[in-house]
């Protein structure tokens, strides 16, 4: 019999009170609950709680709070002395007591799917002195479970694939469901499995949920994708469960179950005769329904009469098969070709053998076309030879070439003369015969590559190309020379045979057997006492002195002819000739010096001390400049001021001179003062290259003569004066003559004080020019000394 929480309350209170009532002692009911409780005054063991947990149903939506149970204390006696608090999970906000009872209500709706149960402590306290009667003591409110949470598929929606052609029951997927509720009471829980959506071909397992086929032979190209919809039911299905539901995509995979088959059972194609040996010729495919690596195919040729020259491949991107040329075509040798190719998988299932075999073939015939051919040369390469002293004219060989086509049509042959653009070489036309058109030189060009174009008399375009190469034989045809320009050195202190140069020699010629050179002096040189030659039989030789000692002094450069034969045949010689000069040597035997400037130094001067002599000189020479620079400075009239410049000129601006800038013409003031030296100032459009800088003397002549002569002087010094104006100009002369004994009195001329000139003979003249002496005489009384 099964009680409900009320009446189970009320049974344990019965329960206490029997035994209240039937004399057990306190201390046997508390001993399995409570430690004793001592209270002030007294001591006494606890008088045990009435309860020990208690449930409530989740979801309750009444009015009225929810009952969920009842605290009673065996202190009390029902006369209100004591009262009940409540602590803890929910006190006061979801749990409230009633302290006078000990009746406990939910006032708001619970969830077990939140919190499944909540733990509180209870106190029984003395109302009067508020202290407790029984010790605090811990107690548990368990949610009772209903059927309210659906069961839902967390991971779904789901995918899958599966092999097609699986036989019926191969496992697809597992869908798994979950439900909130609790587990471990009745069948909230409890979850079946069904499928509402995808049979006949597809079954699931009601407690696992595990997708399995339910048809044999499925097949990929009828139909490749199956969509499902699988329900989850809890209350192991009853009705009155809740159920929640997912989709499955199911595909089928590919398997090799369909075997390859071309669409034709024979193929032709036309092919010019001309296509290049690589080039693709056709392209064919056999069918096969699968995909993936199911469908890679293999092709090759499993007979005809074209092996050698055709080949096929497979296109792996579109697993066409590819057929290729390897050899050239020739119409003239073989119309047409006959292949019998096979596809077949590169993978066969060996499962699906019954189903008939895995390949097929097809035959493929192949027209060779005729096309006018360019002339072919008998040979690709015409290796030939001539020497180099061969006379013009002279045969070198002979190239061949015929027209392929079945008309034969005769050949004119040329030579490409991007190939030859000197233009040593001549063909005949017409039967190809190769011949020298210059003197040929090996050292030049020892091979000559030439192309021979043959082309078809009646149809010029057809040309075909041939490849000729000329070796060029050597001659003995250049004679020896020194191998580098030496540079021979020979110390002052030379002992007598001692090595200074080793020569050795090179030759443009490359004689078959390898060089083989002969050194020796000149005759003339033979019996010099300075230097001989020794051959080293190695194809050099060794300069060694034949006295002691050189002087610069005496002979700086020594000239020795050597005489050098080579061993061809006929054999050549050159005579060289070495430049040997004498330097001054340290103790190891380096050369310091070899100037020759240096031999005209007096004995025991040295570079130093000719240094410092020739920067004494400068010195001296740098400083005369600077003196005869400021005594002409001095000497300069003092007219010469820049603001009070005068300068007369008649202008004409319709020629083609120097412009308007170029108004420069004589100098008024040199006019006035011939005694002052006139600078020939330099015009600036014209760079002057020469300067006059002397002006005639004159002497006292009559008047009339000192004119003419003037004018004169200054027209021949205008004519041949590079810095005059180039158009001619009126020029005025304030010339008063040169007789006066006094010469110039103007004070233009005495403006300056740096004036060299000495006045003070003025206060000669008498009392009249007494004041110019004191004005312009340097004596200690004159005004501006």
């Amino acid at each position: 019999m099964k009680l409900g929480k009320v009446e189970f309350c009320h049974f344990l209170q019965l329960i206490a009170l029997f035994l209240c009532f039937s004399g057990m002692s306190q201390a046997e009911l508390s001993r399995s609950r409570s430690k004793p409780y001592f209270q002030s005054g007294r001591s006494r063991t606890k008088r045990s709680w009435v309860w020990n947990q208690f449930f409530v149903l989740e979801e309750y939506m009444g009015s009225d709070p929810l009952y969920v149970g009842k605290l009673h204390s065996d202190v009390d006696k029902g006369d209100g002395s004591i009262k009940y608090i409540l602590s803890g999970e929910g006190a006061s906000s979801i749990f409230i007591i009633d302290e006078n009872t000990g009746d406990i209500h939910a006032t708001k709706r619970l969830d077990r799917e939140e919190q499944a149960y909540y733990t509180l402590r209870a106190q029984a306290l003395d109302r009067l002195t508020n202290k407790p009667v029984e010790p605090e003591s811990e107690f548990v409110i368990k949610i009772q479970d209903i059927n309210d949470n659906e069961p839902k598929f967390l991971d779904g929606p789901y995918t899958a694939g599966v092999p097609e052609m699986s036989p019926v029951g191969t496992s697809v997927v597992q869908v798994t469901a979950t439900d909130a509720d609790d587990p471990t009471y009745g069948n909230s829980a409890r979850v079946v499995y069904s499928i509402l959506q995808g049979q006949p071909y597809f079954s699931v397992e009601p407690k696992t949920g595990v997708i399995k086929t339910a048809l044999p032979n499925m097949d990929r190209e009828a139909k490749d994708q199956y969509l499902l919809v699988i329900q989850a039911k809890d209350m192991v299905g009853q009705n009155g469960g809740l159920s929640g539901t997912t989709s499955v995509t199911v595909t089928l995979t590919d398997v090799n179950d369909n075997p390859p088959r071309f669409p034709r059972r024979s193929y032709q194609y036309n092919v010019p005769e001309s296509l290049p040996v690589a080039s693709v010729v056709a392209r064919i495919k056999a069918a096969d329904a699968d995909i993936g690596a199911n469908a890679e195919m293999e092709y090759k040729i499993v007979d005809g009469d074209g092996f050698g020259i055709f080949k096929i491949s497979v296109d792996k991107d579109s697993q066409e098969g590819i057929i290729t040329i390897q050899k050239d075509l020739d119409f003239e040798a073989k119309t047409s070709y006959t292949l019998r190719i096979e596809a077949a998988n590169r993978d066969a299932d060996p499962r699906f053998l019954s189903l008939g075999p895995f390949s097929d073939t097809t035959t493929v015939k192949i027209i060779v076309e005729d096309v006018d051919e360019p002339p072919v040369f008998s040979s690709p390469l015409y290796p030939m030879e001539v020497s180099e002293a061969t006379q013009v004219g002279n045969i070198i060989g002979t190239v061949a070439a015929h027209d392929p086509d079945s008309s034969n049509s005769p050949v004119r042959y040329s030579i490409d003369r991007n190939t030859d653009l000197e233009r040593y070489f001549n063909i005949d036309a017409n039967s190809g015969v190769i011949t020298t058109a210059k003197s040929l030189d090996r050292e030049t060009n020892a091979v000559h590559n030439i192309t021979v174009l043959a082309m078809e008399s009646q149809n010029p375009s057809q040309v075909g190309r041939g490849y000729v190469a000329i070796t060029i034989l050597d001659i003995n045809d250049n004679a020896p020379e020194f191998a580098m320009d030496y540079e021979t050195t020979v110390c002052e202190n030379a002992q007598p045979g001692q090595v200074i140069q080793k020569i050795s020699a090179v030759d443009k010629d490359e004689p078959s057997n390898g060089h083989q050179f002969y050194f020796s002096l000149t005759a003339d040189a033979t019996n010099n006492h300075n230097f001989s030659l020794k051959d080293n039989k190695d194809n050099t030789a060794s300069i060694l002195t034949r006295r002691n000692g050189f002087r610069r002094q005496e002979q700086s450069v020594y000239y020795l002819p050597v005489f050098i034969v080579d061993s061809g045949s006929p054999s050549l010689s050159s005579t060289n000739t070495l430049t040997i000069r004498v330097c001054d040597c340290d103790a190891d035997g380096v050369a310091q010096t070899c100037n020759a400037e240096a031999y005209v130094l007096p004995a025991g001067l040295s570079t130093g001390a000719l240094i410092a002599i020739l920067a004494c000189v400068l010195t001296l020479l740098v400083l005369i400049l600077l003196i005869v620079t400021m005594r002409r400075r001095k000497k300069e009239p003092l007219i010469f001021d820049e603001e009070r410049d005068i300068r007369e000129n008649i202008v004409r601006y319709d020629d083609e001179g120097g412009g308007e800038e170029d108004t420069e013409a004589f100098d008024m003031a040199a006019l006035r003062n011939l005694n002052v030296l006139r600078d020939t100032k330099t015009r600036r459009d014209v760079t002057p290259e020469i300067q006059f800088l002397s002006r005639p003397t004159f002497k006292s002549i009559p008047d009339n003569v000192i004119f003419r002569e003037f004018i004169w002087e200054r027209l021949k010094e205008a004519d041949i004066d590079p810095c005059a104006p180039p158009y001619d100009s009126l020029q005025t002369y304030a010339f008063e003559g040169n007789g006066s004994v006094a010469e110039s009195l103007s004070s233009l001329d005495s403006i300056s004080s740096n004036s060299d000139q000495n006045y003070d003979y003025l206060s000669d003249w008498g009392p009249r020019f007494k004041r110019l002496a004191d004005m312009y005489g340097t004596g200690p009384e004159s005004l501006y000394s």
